[in-house]
């Protein structure tokens, strides 16, 4: 499966946004931070988010960025094209090339298989991403950990 670092960092990055998202932008720094990615890395990929108009960019100090529209309207399919990322389970990348320039026995059933990842991930919402439990409790303990680490390094 070619889900790659840039695709899955994408999909983290819009849900730490998304879960995020009120009247303040969210720094890259934040981000980074909550994630564990670089935040050279957060600043190519949300190049390209924005340039897709998944989010929007705000300047200046309390800068950051935010979600363009609501969570329930940006699907997570969407992040992953916008960092031009292609979910292919073929190995000849779909072009049907898979042994000595012609298909493989098992070409259809891979692409099949890339077809449905595909239609999974058009139909799950980062609204819906952010209303699972397992996702909730995950980022309060990544808050806690943030809050515990600024109420240390400011302690001394």
């Amino acid at each position: 499966m070619k889900l790659t670092t840039k695709g899955r960092y994408a999909v983290t990055a819009m849900l730490d946004l998304a879960l995020h998202n009120g009247d303040q932008p969210v720094s890259l720094a934040e981000i980074s931070e909550r994630q564990d990615i670089s935040l050279s890395y957060l600043e190519q990929l949300f190049a390209k988010l924005r340039k897709a108009g998944l989010v929007v960019s705000m300047r200046g100090p309390g800068g950051g960025y935010q979600l363009s529209g609501e969570p329930s309207s940006i699907v997570i399919a969407d992040i992953i094209s916008a960092v031009d990322e292609n979910v292919d389970a073929t190995r000849c990348g779909g072009l049907g090339d898979c042994q000595d320039n012609k298909r493989c026995l098992t070409h259809d059933l891979w692409m099949d298989l890339s077809n449905q990842i595909r239609v999974f991930l058009a139909e799950i919402t980062l609204a819906d991403m952010t209303s699972r439990l397992e996702v909730q409790e995950t980022a309060a303990r990544q808050n806690k950990k943030r809050i515990d680490f600024i109420s240390h390094s400011h302690s001394h």
